[in-house]
């Protein structure tokens, strides 16, 4: 096992005291596996997206706490925290290889910084745990960063990719919850048809389902194999046949859609007024709910017809700063390829 004749270095240990991890640091063993994970994180956590455009967001934002609701590597936090010395930073995260390996990116900024172990639909309640953090300043920001991780999907034990033959898991926090596994075996055909065709899988959804459900793949190349033999070759389109499964049954998993219409609601609660909200989105799924949101919270939930105008009192909660999502550049998209389905939506608290 890779380091276990390795002491901690004081980099590391320094990085622990902003991180919330469930291994005890005062032992030996755990030093060692906070190394390994380290190491492994560091290695391969995604270049982040649209960074020029998330720091200058919220660079010029007063003097207050940022959220990053989806810390993961802490790179977003590190390019806007050297910006901007008025922001603290409360990083909340439910991936404990990604508050290591953040806890280590934001090292420099260790006396601004507080890591969470949660995820940001429970942002409300983080903040109330952490109010010495928060010390009575506003939330002048908040920033989501979605989907899953480029480390994630490199890790094979994490089973979020088809690239790699491993348990069929996709859990963003492997400690809790049931695995991808567990929930083939007990979903019914229709409704993991639903769940297909909600992902953008429409043709063969049906004979997808029965396929897998059938086989009860307990590995990703079993749901792989899976999938292909309920789709011909000459019907399969560009890219892998299991892709939307794959990601289908990871936000099923996870509950990413429920967490992310809670963490949206609760972002645009607790901004103060004037604070910015940002979220990345690569999928249609996903940026589908943060317009929905984000226009219901615009609109007050004014549904009256518009050549009547507005009778129903309703009250704007923010300001979309832009209706159409802001993309990467062909620049950004040439060195980091990741960044061609971005979609960035940005809005700003109004006072109620």
């Amino acid at each position: 096992m890779m380091g276990v004749q390795q002491k901690c270095r004081p980099r590391t240990m320094r990085s622990l005291a902003i991180v919330k991890t469930r291994e005890d640091p005062s032992s030996a063993h755990s030093c060692v596996l906070t190394i390994e994970r380290l190491q492994m994180a560091q290695d391969n956590y995604h270049v982040p997206v649209l960074e020029d455009e998330i720091v200058e967001l919220f660079a010029g934002q007063s003097t207050g706490v940022l959220v990053d609701a989806t810390l993961g590597g802490g790179g977003h936090a590190a390019a806007i925290l050297r910006v901007a010395p008025q922001l603290r930073l409360l990083g909340i995260d439910r991936d404990p290889d990604a508050r290591v390996a953040a806890s280590e990116q934001l090292v420099n900024f260790a006396s601004r910084v507080l890591i969470v172990d949660a995820t940001f639909a429970d942002l409300v309640a983080v903040l109330a745990r952490h109010d010495a953090f928060v010390a009575g300043e506003p939330v002048v920001g908040v920033l989501m960063d979605l989907g899953v991780s480029s480390h994630q999907l490199d890790e094979s034990s994490r089973g979020f990719s088809f690239r790699v033959d491993a348990p069929l898991d996709m859990r963003m926090d492997p400690t809790k919850g049931e695995t991808a596994a567990q929930l083939l075996s007990r979903i019914d055909q229709h409704e993991f048809v639903r769940l297909l065709k909600a992902n953008g899988e429409n043709r063969f959804a049906g004979s997808i389902a029965k396929s897998v459900l059938t086989r009860q793949p307990q590995t990703t190349s079993e749901l792989t194999e899976a999938v292909e033999r309920a789709v011909p070759m000459a019907a399969r389109r560009r890219g892998h046949v299991a892709t939307r499964v794959f990601q289908a049954l990871r936000i099923a998993v996870n509950d990413e859609e429920q967490q992310l219409v809670n963490g949206l609601e609760a972002a645009i609660d607790t901004l103060a007024v004037g604070g910015v909200l940002a979220v990345i989105s690569y999928h249609s799924g996903e940026d589908r709910v943060v317009k929905s949101v984000l226009h219901e919270a615009a609109t007050g939930g004014c549904h009256c017809p518009v050549e009547l105008g507005c009778v129903c009192g309703a009250i704007k909660r923010v300001q979309v700063v832009k209706q159409s999502a802001r993309l990467a550049s062909v620049t950004e998209i040439e060195r980091n390829p990741r960044s061609r389905s971005a979609r960035l939506r940005v809005a700003r608290k109004l006072a109620s």
